[in-house]
This record gives structure tokens, C-alpha cells and sequence, in this order.
């Protein structure tokens, strides 16, 4: 039974290992000068000259949250692809079915301006 596992515990010691040399060797040879700019906060991508009371249009989470929607959509196609001669002809007609309506709701969302940077 270890022996199944040995590949993966040696993968795990090795990647810890060169992790903690990288780490350790940063911190002996790396450089140390800390200037104000290095020590500025810097988050999401924003530089930090951003007042604190900047806001995001909705346009910007609308349009992460539609990506993230479609995205897993077409993934839930990726098992189907791979099994279809097992799934036969029914599956076949279901995953047009699922298209149709993935299309359908992509030119719902597009035709009501979601899509649309502003």
C-alpha cells in the first residue's frame, strides 16, 4: 500500500524541499531595501494613489459574474465530449438542447447591454 503512495510523498519532500531552499536562499542573498514606494499597499491591480472611496461601476461585476456563468457552463460540455459513444444518441440531443439554451441566454444577455463596457 506505501508503495502506491511513494510517488507522491517523494514529490511532496522534493517540492517542499526546493521551496524552503528558495525561500531560505531569498532571504539570505535577496536584496533588502525597502523603499516607500516598495511599502505602499498595492491590491487588485489598483496603484494606491486610489482614494479610498473610489467605487466600481456594476458593469464590472456584472460582466465577472456573467465570464464565471458561461465559463462553467461550457465546462460542464467537456465530460460529455469525451464519453459521447458511451452516452449514444440521447446525450447527443441533450447537449444540443444545452447549447440552444446557453446560446439563447448569451443573446438575452447580450441584446439587454450587459456586455457593454461603460
Amino acid at each position: 500500500m506505501l508503495r502506491s503512495y511513494l510517488p507522491a510523498i517523494v514529490l511532496l519532500v522534493l517540492g517542499g524541499a526546493v521551496g524552503g531552499a528558495f525561500a531560505a536562499l531569498n532571504s539570505y542573498i535577496g536584496p533588502r531595501r525597502a523603499t516607500p514606494h516598495k511599502q505602499d499597499p498595492y491590491e487588485c491591480g489598483l496603484p494606491s494613489e486610489v482614494k479610498r472611496g473610489m467605487r466600481f461601476g456594476i458593469s464590472f461585476y456584472l460582466i465577472a459574474m456573467l465570464f464565471i456563468l458561461f465559463d462553467i457552463e461550457v465546462a460542464f460540455l467537456y465530460p460529455i465530449a469525451v464519453e459521447l459513444r458511451a452516452f449514444g444518441s440521447f446525450a447527443l440531443a441533450e447537449t444540443i438542447v444545452f447549447i440552444v439554451l446557453l446560446f439563447v441566454a448569451f443573446v438575452y444577455v447580450w441584446r439587454r447591454g450587459a456586455l457593454a463596457w461603460k
